[in-house]
């Protein structure tokens, strides 16, 4: 015996065509918004990726100009690093042309560290501040440069306090043990022994593999009868 066929609901039919008429509708009344809405979509999505490039293509730009800075750096002619040769731009002018690219950032933390070998400590202050930390490693090491700098200014509590900040910071045997050695001794000089010896005991709990850690029983031994 053959199956009955299931008859459609009419009422649901209706429902269906009255849905459908009302999409119609609203996609006729407004065509012109929707088409708006997405050609602003598709430009900004545009001008994104065009800036994209135009960024990548500036910073290649930058980095082949620090290219010789890096050199001058490296070779102690930091004043050359810093101001350029007349063929190659210094890190201060890379820093100010390229500003917005990751190049341009490199520069005003390689500047900081010029203008601390050269004495000129709140203009290292000055430029550390502005490089914006994006790497673990330079970052501590941009903390403790600053910290450095304080220091040399006389302001040891600023400077204590960007030790211990670079060493949170680094949060590795490379660089924390080392700032953390440079809070210690800071602690010594200012008579705080208890103080020093809770940075020299975390020295040899956290990083024990580390060149501090190796030397660091016989600073915990002089911090903790100094203590007393």
């Amino acid at each position: 015996m053959a199956k009955k066929t299931k008859e459609e609901n009419p009422q649901t039919m209706k429902s269906v065509e009255e849905t459908l008429t009302k999409t119609e509708q609203f996609l006729e009344e407004n065509y012109k918004s929707l088409l708006i809405g997405l050609g602003t979509v598709v430009v900004i999505i545009g001008l994104f990726w065009l800036g994209k490039l135009y960024l990548n293509k500036r910073n290649n730009e930058a980095q082949s100009q620090m290219y010789q800075a890096q050199k001058y750096l490296e070779s102690d002619s930091l004043k050359l690093a810093l101001n350029g040769d007349g063929n190659y731009l210094g890190f201060l002018d890379i820093a100010k042309e390229y500003k917005r690219t990751n190049a341009g950032n490199l520069a005003r933390y390689c500047a900081g560290i010029c203008y601390l070998h050269l004495g000129n400590y709140q203009d290292a202050i000055d430029y550390l501040n502005k490089y914006k930390k994006k790497d673990q490693v330079i970052g501590s090491l941009a903390l403790g440069a600053t910290g450095d700098a304080y220091v040399e200014l006389g302001n040891t509590d600023k400077g204590l306090s960007k030790y211990l900040e670079a060493a949170d910071y680094a949060n590795n045997s490379f660089n924390a043990p080392l700032f953390l050695m440079k809070a210690a001794e800071l602690y010594e000089q200012s008579g705080k022994f208890s103080d020093a010896l809770k940075l020299y005991e975390k020295i040899k709990d956290d990083y024990p593999e580390s060149s501090e850690g190796a030397t660091i029983d016989k600073y915990i031994a002089r911090a903790k009868l100094l203590a007393k």
